[in-house]
């Protein structure tokens, strides 16, 4: 059966982190799914979300109260909602406590849930907890593998997977965010196993970064004709820095233009350059039929996350006033 060696138990893979030659991202040997596994549970009609025309990852102190609402303070004028991420090696507060830190702070917030720290019975509380409070959107991964080297102590879950964890936040009547990478392979399968994730529930999806927008045109094409109708976000890459652009390209399934990345690193103002940068990149995503909105996406800045969340902004602001 596919994926019974699948270290992330997986029912319904591949994952995003599947390497460029095939390679799992946790252990040595080619993933586990030569191929897309259908969605073999309750088929789910999602519940209609508007997607947001700008979504912005936010990044700030971890614990750190003031920091979440001055971040947020930063961001809300600039965006529509905010992505919080799962970081294995950046804990930060529980879910619904997030969520409600930022909607006090005047932002709408997109919580991502990860299965690899979380059994089920816990994400179940926290998708009731975060409906409790008014946060509707939920962004549901299947994570990353756990670094060697992070946490070793720390024992990775996996009850579920990104597809499952979908269907279970859409049963309780949140609002499904799905990602998917449209780089890792089998790439010519990523727009139906997106599809797949639209019937186990996704009312919204995001994609992962891609070096050139003519690749997320193709995916669309392609989604569209399996039958993918959720609206889609696309992600643009923000980085002024050697660091904030390696970040990027360290994570697994995400790429970036070398000679957009060369420019900007280059630059007698990479910081000027690098919000060019992304508001070119999302006029361009932005003009591609099925993609409705963009999520700014990345550090920014190796100056700290307040620094970070200005640049961001920044992009937001520019990409409303020349783009909308």
């Amino acid at each position: 059966m596919p994926g019974q060696s699948c270290p992330k138990k997986m029912e319904f893979g591949p994952c995003g982190g599947v390497r460029p030659d095939g390679q799992c991202e946790m252990r040595a040997g080619d993933c586990a799914f030569p191929d897309v596994v259908p969605w073999a549970g309750a088929a789910s009609t999602p519940r209609p979300a508007g997607a947001p025309r700008v979504l912005t990852d936010f990044s700030c102190a971890p614990f750190d109260r003031a920091d979440v609402a001055a971040t947020a303070a930063i961001l809300a004028p600039a965006c529509d909602a905010v992505l919080v991420g799962e970081h294995q090696n950046k804990p930060d507060f529980p879910p619904t406590l997030m969520a409600g830190l930022l909607l006090e702070a005047g932002v709408n917030p997109w919580i991502t849930l990860s299965c690899r720290d979380r059994n089920r019975v816990v994400l179940e509380q926290e998708l009731r907890g975060l409906r409790s409070i008014g946060a509707s959107t939920v962004f549901c991964v299947t994570g990353d593998g756990r670094g060697y080297d992070v946490r070793p102590d720390v024992t990775q879950t996996f009850d579920l997977d990104g597809p499952r964890l979908i269907s279970l936040a859409a049963s309780i009547g949140m609002v499904a965010a799905a990602p998917e990478t449209p780089t890792a392979p089998p790439v010519h399968a990523r727009p139906t196993r997106l599809a797949e994730k639209q019937r186990a529930g996704a009312s919204v999806a995001v994609l992962n970064h891609v070096p050139y927008p003519d690749m997320v045109a193709d995916f669309m094409k392609i989604g569209r004709s399996v039958g993918l109708t959720i609206p889609v976000l696309a992600a643009v890459a923000v980085f002024t820095d050697s660091v904030s652009a390696a970040v990027l390209q360290g994570l697994p399934g995400l790429e970036l233009d070398p000679a957009v990345t060369d420019g900007v690193l280059s630059a007698a103002d990479p910081v000027a350059a690098g919000i060019d940068a992304a508001v070119d990149e999302a006029r361009a995503l932005l003009s591609i039929e099925g993609i409705e909105g963009v999520n700014i996406s990345g550090l920014a800045s190796a100056s700290g996350a307040r620094v970070g969340a200005e640049i961001k902004a920044e992009v937001g602001r520019r990409i409303r006033a020349e783009v909308l």
